[in-house]
């Protein structure tokens, strides 16, 4: 298997609902804002070549299927869709994947399943060779969202799945179409069914961790962002899976940190955990 790191539309949103309650002096060592207080994330993708023969994708990142005033108003950078050109850059098409494994359908992590906007055109679905796999808690929030976070949903989005035929609902450990090559971890604390993918076996692997760790700062135990349905139960998930991937030498795979797509974990002496060793990019490297 070779793992490559592939960058989505980057976004601009408010530092302080990414950072939840901490305060800005504290965040603003970590990331800089702009003048209207919003900080430079990626929404980036993990692609994993050859597993068991297939190309599997692990999220599409937010994509570019919104509409101009749309993608103004949820800080989207690029108009064209970034992904796309990011898969092309390593010898593959949308057509070329097997599957695309999709942590949670909020808009921002799936819109990249949907082809770029166009006006009076009804958005479509991408990928025409791949099986979409989604936690079946996951999918069950998209089609019934809470009023708090309904916004993040793309409505459109879970009737084209469906009329695919080929999505897979995974309610354990493993996928069928995927088998004990990938372990999928569940997370409740920013949206219920969060699936965590784990890639590589039990030393040595990386793992998907979309948005229970967002990025390097995320690492800190007591950091969580506004968005996080249940702050305090995300901070007790953390806390178990990092201890677990410190035992198994896991490395994290970020979507949403602008400059490190992956880092090793360490717990010190008081407790603290912290990202080291960060990677900017992954370019086929041999797990």
């Amino acid at each position: 298997m070779q793992v490559w790191s592939i960058e989505g539309n980057a976004q601009r949103l408010d530092g302080g609902a990414m950072f939840g309650n901490a305060p800005k002096a504290v965040w603003q060592r970590w990331v800089a804002a702009d003048a209207d207080n919003r900080i430079e994330l990626a929404c980036r993708a993990m692609l994993v070549t050859d597993l068991d023969g297939r190309n599997v994708l692990f999220d599409a990142g937010i994509g570019a299927f919104f509409a101009p005033h749309l993608r103004e108003r949820y800080g989207v950078v690029e108009e064209r869709h970034v992904l796309l050109d990011s898969l092309r850059r390593v010898g593959l098409g949308h057509d070329d994947i097997d599957a695309v494994v999709i942590s949670h359908l909020h808009f921002d992590h799936a819109g990249g399943l949907l082809a770029a906007w166009q006006a009076d055109v009804p958005p479509s679905l991408l990928f025409p060779r791949a099986r979409f796999i989604i936690g079946d808690e996951a999918w069950r929030r998209a089609q019934q969202p809470h009023p708090r976070d309904r916004a993040s949903f793309i409505a459109e989005l879970q009737p084209l799945l469906e009329a695919s035929g080929r999505l897979e609902l995974v309610s354990g450990e493993c996928s069928a179409t995927l088998g004990p090559h990938v372990r999928l971890h569940r997370s409740s604390g920013h949206t219920p069914g969060l699936m965590l993918a784990e890639v590589g076996g039990d030393h040595g692997g990386i793992v998907f961790c979309a948005d229970l760790i967002p990025g390097r700062p995320w690492v800190h135990l007591p950091i969580t962002m506004g968005y996080d349905r249940y702050p305090e139960r995300l901070i007790d998930e953390k806390h178990t899976f990092l201890d677990q991937m410190i035992a198994r030498g896991t490395r994290l795979f970020f979507t949403h940190d602008a400059h490190c797509a992956a880092a090793r974990v360490v717990r010190d002496d008081s407790g603290r955990y912290a990202a080291v060793d960060g990677q900017d990019a992954l370019i086929g490297e041999v797990l």
